[in-house]
């Protein structure tokens, strides 16, 4: 104990971060605190003795009352610098452990009031039989840690009263600060060399486990390096005797594109075992030959491998419109996650399903997709694909066998995250080896492609990052849980306008360079576009006119070659030059009004369609006869609306019986293509309605809707569709179900302008406009859009004119 201390009583204090000072220590302190340095500075200008206490957290720049253990050490300051900065350096020397009391001031530093603890003088047998057994295991710890310097155990060897060696061995070994605190807080001496001897005990046993696995990694090392000399022994050997070895060179080449790869932790695992097991098996071998195509197959696929978004979303936006025109569905699809991967920067690749017939642009947009986001692009075609095996691949215990086309694609790709195209996904079938439709759920269910799982690869390979795009020509033929599972977008086909657009933007630029002919060898004008796509195509989309304007340029081509001219312009008027005659009459609509006729609207694959249902009757027994390959839901259709019509005979002005005195006869021209589908009961009706009271249906009035045998018109499907046919057709009138009003908003702009929509609930609603005879606009009038003239022709009138 220094004279010099008066014991118990008020000093100033210095928190210390991250490090403490224990009795009976000399320790150097670096000051830059103010408080800090102010304490210190008042402790020299006094008695030099100073609270030492660690704080609770070492973030803490000010730290209050709570932030400071109780229990700190007084200490004396031996010696003081000032270094440049205004930092202070110090050396104290720890005098003896004290409790804080009371915070008496806090600035300009804090200043407590302490109780001391002065060293207890108890000393026995056991006492020192645990000052022996601290000094042996310390001496241990030293001859095992080649970290701890000699001079520390003979600094511990000198000492001899307990409670100093207790601290002289706490502050010499690497404790956590909560251990070397709780030390500290040991006010009795038999307590304290127990816990130090908890410490060193602990210490001894991590220094042993260190040294065993220290030993294992030895021991591996050693191993390897042995390896490696005997198989440097060996090429010598072979070298000398004037074998090849081929094989070896093959082995190393294996294990070096394994290393460059950069595979994950359990995929290289299991590569290097197949690398050993190769290396064991002779040359010629069959399994020789599977092994080597899985590690080529291993090696190829990009693991880790990923390429950089585009996410300049103006970029994109110019890129997608460059390339493609209109489509504004799927390209605000692909602005959107852009936007969302700016935002979020990892997030899993979205699953789009892009439906519409051919020539729309499907498979082409997918490839500006890539374009636009930067991406390397995957396609492969799903079109006939029968066995599972085709997507998930065969197992390796068959002859031949190799990955699916989903890892097939990957390779081809060379990144984990590229645009991946699946075409035709509707045409996939089954049949005893297997359903591929179900195979993909797991491909494109972004909770399970995380790890898709190859039958040949057997490993999980990440899919998440994949912006999958699958096409068909109609959601029919695709499972339920496949399509729950994409993202629907539809792509219905163009407008005259829009293919006028796109011939002279897009095809013709492209035909023209392919055919090698400058714009001042051709232009074509666009009326002959229009002319084009009108009577020498019958298609929702684009390719037939494509092949129409490639066949003008050939001809162009050829007169440009044999010298007949040097410049041609085409238009409507000799296009039949270069195209001959026309091969489709522009419209199907019927030229006049006809009893028994009467004009539908159907979606096939190419897009919508009239579909003229025609109705006669033949003196017979009441038979119903149904032709023009109607399917189960059209000829169900054709029932009901003859039982409403048979309803509504006397509302008619029809004999009640004519059911038993004519044969009805209903037939849907172009015999051979089959046709089925709900939305052809009010046309049907219609022209069963005509065909019984002798009353002509107009002919410049197309409809679609269902109808049940009270005559309640229900809503149909693709109405898009059906309105751009009914519009390319020259008809301007449309019947629609009411509850299809909403799809107007779907329908271009350009066309809802110019046609008028009569909106209906009721079969009644439609007679009235469909029908030519007056009083069928009088009584309850339809809901339409736009105003609809009184009918030229008169007929019977109906008996209820304000309806059910």
């Amino acid at each position: 104990m220094v004279k010099a201390w008066k014991g118990a009583g008020e000093y100033p204090l210095i928190p210390l971060r991250g490090m403490l000072v224990f009795p009976s220590t000399i320790v150097p302190l670096e000051v830059g605190r103010q408080r800090s340095v102010s304490a210190l500075d008042e402790a020299m200008s006094q008695d030099r003795f100073v609270v030492l206490a660690t704080q609770r957290e070492t973030r803490v720049d000010e730290p209050g009352p709570g932030d400071i253990f109780p229990m700190g050490t007084i200490a004396e300051i031996k010696q003081m610098a000032r270094l440049p900065g205004g930092n202070l350096r110090a050396v104290v020397e720890g005098i003896g452990r004290c409790e804080i009391l009371e915070y008496t001031a806090m600035d300009p530093h804090i200043r407590v009031t302490v109780r001391e603890f002065p060293e207890s003088l108890e000393h026995d047998a056991e006492i020192e039989a645990l000052v022996r057994t601290v000094k042996e295991q310390y001496e241990k710890i030293v001859k095992m840690s080649k970290k701890v310097p000699a001079e520390a155990l003979i600094a511990v060897s000198s000492v001899q009263e307990p409670g100093k060696l207790a601290d002289t061995v706490g502050a010499q070994m690497a404790l956590k600060l909560e251990d070397k605190q709780a030390l500290l807080h040991e006010t009795s001496i038999r307590a304290r060399l127990e816990r130090v001897l908890e410490f060193i005990n602990r210490e001894i046993d991590l220094m042993e486990l260190e040294k065993r696995i220290s030993g294992r990694v030895k021991k591996q090392i050693e191993r390897t390096q042995k390896e490696f000399y005997l198989r440097e022994q060996m090429k010598a050997i072979q070298k000398e005797l004037g074998d090849k070895d081929d094989k070896g060179g093959e082995v190393a080449e294996f294990r070096q594109k394994i290393q460059e790869a950069n595979l994950p932790a359990e995929i290289e695992e299991k590569a290097l075992k197949e690398v050993d097991r190769l290396e064991k098996m002779p040359p010629m071998a069959a399994e020789a030959v599977v092994v080597r195509t899985y590690l080529e197959w291993i090696v190829a696929l990009p693991w880790n491998v990923e390429t950089e978004d585009r996410l300049d979303i103006n970029e994109a936006e110019r890129i997608l419109n460059e390339d493609h025109y209109g489509l504004d569905k799927v390209k605000e699809r692909v602005l959107e996650y852009l936007a969302v991967r700016q935002l979020v920067k990892s997030m899993k690749g979205p699953i789009l399903c892009l439906v519409g017939p051919p020539g729309v642009g499907k498979t082409s947009l997918a490839k500006s997709v890539a374009r636009a986001l930067g991406r390397k692009f995957a396609r492969i075609s799903l079109g006939g694909v029968r066995d599972e095996a085709e997507i998930r691949g065969h197992r390796r215990t068959y002859v031949g066998a190799l990955p699916g086309r989903i890892l097939h694609g990957m390779r081809q790709a060379g990144s984990k995250n590229p645009v991946f195209l699946m075409d035709e996904i509707d045409k996939l079938t089954s049949d005893f080896r297997g359903d591929p439709a179900a195979a993909l759920l797991e491909v494109l269910d972004p909770e399970q492609n995380l790890a898709f799982s190859d039958h040949y690869l057997e490993m999980p390979f990440d899919l998440s990052k994949v912006m999958f795009i699958t096409t068909a020509n109609s959601t029919h033929n695709i499972p339920k849980a496949l399509l729950d599972r994409m993202e629907t977008i539809f792509l219905p086909g163009y407008t005259e306008e829009e293919k006028i657009h796109i011939g002279r933007l897009f095809l013709l630029p492209k035909q023209m360079k392919e055919h090698g002919l400058a714009g001042a060898n051709l232009e074509v004008s666009d009326n002959a576009i229009k002319e084009i796509s009108r009577r020498y195509t019958r298609e929702a989309g684009v390719r037939n006119l494509e092949r129409e304007l490639a066949t003008i340029c050939r001809k162009v081509a050829k007169e440009l070659v044999k010298g007949e001219t040097e410049a041609v312009r085409v238009n409507k008027t000799n296009l039949t030059r270069y195209l001959g005659i026309p091969r489709y009459r522009y419209g199907t609509a019927e030229k006049k009004d006809e009893i028994g006729i009467a004009t539908g609207v159907a979606v096939t694959d190419t897009g919508g369609d009239l579909m003229p249902i025609e109705v006669t009757l033949m003196m017979g027994k009441g038979n119903l006869m149904l032709t023009g390959k109607l399917g189960d839901v059209m000829k169900e259709s054709a029932q009901a609306a003859f039982s409403y019509v048979r309803s509504r005979a006397h509302d008619l002005g029809v004999d009640e019986g004519f059911h038993e005195k004519y044969d009805v006869h209903i037939h849907v021209p172009e015999g051979a293509i089959p046709k089925d589908g709900p939305s052809a009961g009010i046309a049907i009706a219609s022209a069963l309605a005509s065909a019984l009271t002798g009353i002509p249906v107009r002919h410049d009035v197309a409809m679609t809707g269902e109808v049940t045998l009270r005559g309640r018109v229900l809503p149909v499907g693709g109405v898009k569709e059906k309105t751009l046919a009914v519009f390319r057709a020259g008809i301007r009138t449309m019947i629609l179900p009411e509850d299809n009003r909403k799809d107007l908003d779907e329908v271009a702009r350009n066309v809802t302008r110019r046609m008028r929509f009569i909106l209906v609930d009721h079969m009644d609603e439609v007679l009235r406009v469909a029908m030519l005879r007056p009083g069928f606009n009088e009584g309850r009038q339809s809901r339409d859009c736009f105003p609809i003239p009184e009918p030229a022709t008169g007929c019977l009138p109906m008996a209820d004119q304000t309806g059910p």
